[in-house]
């Protein structure tokens, strides 16, 4: 069973950018498909990026996608998700999150299909 470490967070200005990190320990992050999702104050639960076990497949919510990347450090046994030009709608608590599946190059946008969560870090953008 994977266990996952959020790093990264914390209160940036409009415009810039951060890199969160995720950590996993317990087993090996190839093994998982990946996803990173984010929960605003009152609202759900969203994706913001996924990539697949192999490490060949992203999928990103559209809002992000042209100023985020999700990669993975097999070596380090760690997830990233760089985020620039961060706006105050990107103010939320970031959770890492990790699935089992036979599927090499499928990414996966669904929450509840994912068995393994990280407590979050937390990012906040002032104005």
């Amino acid at each position: 069973q994977v266990q996952l470490v959020e790093s990264g967070g914390g209160l940036v200005q409009v415009g810039e950018s951060l890199r969160l990190s995720c950590f996993a320990s317990g087993s090996t992050l190839s093994n998982y498909a990946m996803g990173w999702f984010r929960r605003a104050p009152g609202k759900e639960r969203e994706v913001v990026a996924a990539i697949s076990k192999n490490g060949e497949k992203t999928y990103y919510k559209d809002s992000v996608k042209d100023r985020s990347t999700i990669s993975r450090d097999v070596a380090k046994n760690t997830l990233y998700l760089q985020v620039n030009n961060l706006e105050p709608v990107d103010t939320a608590l970031y959770y890492c999150a990790a699935l089992s599946t036979v599927y090499p190059d499928s990414v996966f946008a669904t929450s509840s299909r994912y068995q393994y969560w990280g407590q979050g870090t937390q990012v906040t953008v002032s104005s």
